[in-house]
């Protein structure tokens, strides 16, 4: 019989990104506290720009993004935030939404799945996914289990179970 297999990804829909910034884009033009802020959330190529007048300002227009993140179902590990910089007389924070799984981070699974998994199960890196395999169902059922209980810096999504 034929190893069971399914690949372990790291992915963000890219329409429900957009979406959860333009909510965010809307709802700060409309807060009464984000009034002669001159606060906004933009896309810059694959950057999302937050600009406004003062740091905690930007700080709560990236709360709104991130509320809006979570009603879309999109985790907050898949993005990367950065510190509020100056610039000219605004301040600007740039957040990036991660796609794929690093090499450092693909090693931490495949060692997880190594020690803690069933015996029979393997592992390998392919680019920027896992693919995971055994000769039992059980055992994938169970390490996707172990993956969804661990705290890893990615969000994990399983796909091409068969």
């Amino acid at each position: 019989m034929a190893d069971s297999s399914f690949d372990v990804v790291s992915k963000v829909e890219q329409q429900e990104a957009d979406n959860a910034l333009n909510q965010a884009a809307k709802e700060v033009e409309q807060r009464y506290d984000f009034k002669n802020t001159d606060a906004s959330i933009s896309w810059s190529g694959e950057t999302v720009l937050i600009k406004a007048n003062s740091e905690e300002r930007a700080k709560a227009v990236l709360d709104v993004f991130h509320t809006k993140l979570i009603k879309r179902g999109i985790s907050l590990k898949s993005l990367d935030s950065g510190e509020p910089f100056p610039s000219g007389k605004e301040i600007r924070i740039e957040s990036k939404l991660k796609a794929g799984i690093d090499q450092e981070n693909a090693k931490k699974i495949t060692k997880l799945i190594r020690d803690q998994g069933p015996k029979s199960a393997k592992a390998q890196i392919q680019g920027d996914e896992l693919r995971v395999s055994s000769k039992s169902r059980d055992d994938l059922q169970e390490i996707i289990a172990l993956l969804k209980g661990a705290d890893l810096p990615v969000d994990l999504q399983f796909v091409n179970y068969r």
